[in-house]
C-alpha cells in the first residue's frame, strides 16, 4: 500500500485562541475552520517551551525539553550534533521526497537536517544579519528572489519600512502583496510541487515567519482589524509579581505600560497578518487539488508559540501564560478511516512533541526511540486514549527559570529566582486574571507536589529535600546536549 504525503505547517507566534472554529471575538480564519472540520482540533495544545528556537527542537525531535536539553533561546547552536533525529530524517529514511520551505531557525542556517532541500526564510536573524554582514544568499532565499522581482531594487529587502522583528510597531506591508514574505511561501509551494519526484510520497514543511512581527500585512488586512472596537488594557491581580522588568514606553519590552492605541494598531497589524496567512493556506490546499495529491495528504496546522499581544502588559513569548504558552493544533487525514470523527475536538492537554510520532504513525513510518511525545493518530482513527495527565512547560525569561504545568484548566506557575507562585483556574478564569495561591491552598499542594515531580533530579537542583529552592543558577542548554555537542567536535 502507498505511503500518504504529509504536510506539516507551522506558524510562528499564533495564539491557540486565534481561530474563528475556537470562537474567538474578531479573528476570521475561514480555511483552517475548513482544515479543522476535515480533522480533529486539539483545543489544548501547548508550548512546553515557548520561544522559535526550543520549540522547534520539540517539533523537529519529538522530544520533551528535559530529553533534548534546550530550555532556552540561543542562537548558534549546531542542530545536528544536538538533535541528529528528526522528524524529516525519518520520513527521509522511509523513501520520503522532504522538502522545507520558509523558517527553520537552526544553525548553521543551511542546515537541512534530513530535508533533501530548504527553501529558506527565517525573518530578521540579527545572528545571521551580523555574521555574514547582510550578504543575503548565504541564509535566506527570499530576499534575493525579492530582488529578482521586476520593478524591485538591487537593495530590497524586507526591513524597507523599519518595523523590527520584535516591535509592536504596526503598519500595512510597504510593497505588492504579492512580494509579501507570506505570498512567497505560497509561491514557493506551487513552484517546488512542479519539481518534486513524482515516484516517491513526500514530507513536506512549510514554515511561515508570520504573524511573528513585524505587524506588517497587506492594508485590507490591516484595516479590516483597525476597525474593531478600540483595545482596553485588563489586568489582574499579580502582575507586580514581575513589576522590576517592566520597561514602560519601550515598544520592544516583554513587559512594560503602552498607550492602548498603540496595542490596538499592533493586535490589527497581527490579525491582518492571520488573515493574510489563512488565504495563502487554501492556495496552497487548493494547489494540492489541482496537482492531483490532495486526497492523499495529510495535513498538521500548529505554531511554535503563542503571542502575549498586550496580556497582563506583556508582549511576545517565552512566559507560561496562556497567549504565549497556548499554540492551535489542528490534524487531518482525509485517508484516515475514522471519518466520523472528523471535525471533532480533543481537549486532552497536546504539546509540540506530540505532532512527530502523530504523523509518523499516521504516515505508517515507525516511531524512533528517541521520541517521548505521544502519538494522537487513535484520536485521527476514531479511538480515544489517554496522552497525558499534566504537562510540565518551562522557559528562561526575566533572569530566572520560569517553571508551569498545567493539565488545560488548573495551571501552577514557579519563578526560580525569588520563588515567585501563581495558581490559575483556566476553566473559571481563562484570562488568568486571579492568583489562587492563598485563596486555594489544598490545590497549590497538589500541583506544587506535581512541578517538584517534574523537577527532582534535574541539574539545577530546583528541588532539595522534596522541596523547591529557589536561586539556583540557570542556563539555556542542559548539561547532557551541552556534552552531546562537545563530543559530536
Amino acid at each position: 500500500m502507498s505511503r500518504p504525503n504529509v504536510v506539516l505547517i507551522c506558524v510562528d507566534e499564533w495564539r491557540g485562541d486565534a481561530l474563528s472554529c475556537a470562537g474567538h471575538p474578531y479573528v476570521e480564519t475561514p480555511h483552517l475552520d475548513e482544515l479543522a472540520r476535515g480533522g480533529v482540533r486539539f483545543s489544548r495544545g501547548y508550548s512546553a517551551t515557548p520561544t522559535c528556537v526550543p520549540a522547534r527542537v520539540a517539533l523537529f525531535t519529538g522530544q520533551s525539553q528535559e530529553r533534548h536539553g534546550r530550555v532556552g533561546y540561543t542562537d548558534g547552536v549546531p542542530f545536528d550534533a544536538a538533535h541528529p533525529v528528526t522528524i524529516q530524517g525519518e520520513f527521509r529514511r522511509a523513501g520520503y521526497h522532504t522538502q522545507a520551505i520558509g523558517k527553520m531557525h537552526v544553525w548553521p542556517e543551511r542546515a537541512r537536517l534530513g530535508f533533501d532541500d530548504v527553501v529558506l526564510h527565517d525573518g530578521f536573524l540579527h545572528h545571521s544579519r551580523r555574521e555574514y554582514r547582510q550578504q543575503f544568499g548565504f541564509f535566506d532565499d527570499y530576499v534575493p528572489w525579492l530582488r529578482r522581482q521586476p520593478g524591485a531594487s538591487p537593495d530590497a529587502e524586507y526591513f524597507d519600512h523599519g518595523v523590527n522583528c520584535n516591535s509592536v510597531v504596526a503598519r500595512p506591508w510597504d510593497k505588492a502583496e504579492s512580494l509579501h514574505p507570506t505570498s512567497w511561501i505560497g509561491t514557493s509551494t506551487i513552484d517546488w510541487l512542479y519539481r518534486r519526484d513524482p515516484t516517491r510520497p513526500f514530507f513536506l514543511y512549510l514554515s511561515f515567519h508570520r504573524p511573528h512581527p513585524p505587524y506588517d500585512p497587506p492594508a485590507w488586512a490591516f484595516d479590516r482589524y483597525d476597525a474593531l472596537p478600540p483595545y482596553e488594557r485588563v489586568l489582574g491581580d499579580w502582575e507586580s509579581d514581575w513589576d522590576e522588568f517592566r520597561r514602560d514606553g519601550d515598544y520592544q519590552a516583554s513587559i512594560g505600560d503602552l498607550p492602548d492605541r498603540v496595542v490596538h494598531r499592533a493586535r490589527a497589524g497581527y490579525y491582518g497578518l492571520m488573515a493574510q496567512i489563512d488565504l495563502q493556506i487554501n492556495r496552497i490546499r487548493e494547489a494540492l487539488v489541482d496537482f492531483g495529491v490532495y486526497d492523499d495528504t495529510i495535513i498538521a496546522f500548529t505554531s511554535d508559540h503563542g503571542e502575549m499581544m498586550g496580556d497582563h502588559r506583556m508582549f511576545r513569548k517565552s512566559v507560561p501564560y496562556e497567549g504565549s504558552a497556548h499554540v492551535p493544533f489542528i490534524v487531518a487525514d482525509r485517508a484516515s478511516a475514522a471519518g466520523a470523527t472528523r471535525g471533532g475536538v480533543v481537549d486532552q492537554v497536546v504539546e509540540l512533541r506530540d505532532v512527530m510520532p502523530t504523523l509518523l504513525d499516521l504516515a505508517g513510518v515507525p516511531i524512533p526511540s528517541s521520541v517521548d511525545g505521544c502519538s494522537l493518530a487513535p484520536f485521527l482513527r476514531g479511538s480515544s486514549v489517554p496522552v497525558r495527565e499534566w504537562l510540565h512547560g518551562e522557559h528562561l525569561h526575566f533572569g530566572q527559570s520560569i517553571q508551569w504545568v498545567t493539565d488545560g484548566r488548573v495551571k501552577y506557575v514557579w519563578g526560580s529566582e525569588r520563588g515567585v507562585e501563581q495558581l490559575f483556574d483556566l476553566v473559571e478564569d481563562p484570562g488568568e486574571l486571579r492568583n489562587l495561591v492563598a485563596s486555594r491552598p489544598e490545590l497549590r499542594a497538589v500541583w506544587r507536589d506535581r512541578l517538584i515531580e517534574s523537577l527532582t533530579g534535574r541539574e539545577e537542583e530546583f528541588v532539595a529535600d522534596g522541596n523547591l529552592v529557589a536561586g539556583r543558577p540557570v542556563t539555556a542548554i542542559l548539561e547532557h546536549t551541552r556534552e552531546r555537542i562537545a563530543a559530536a567536535g
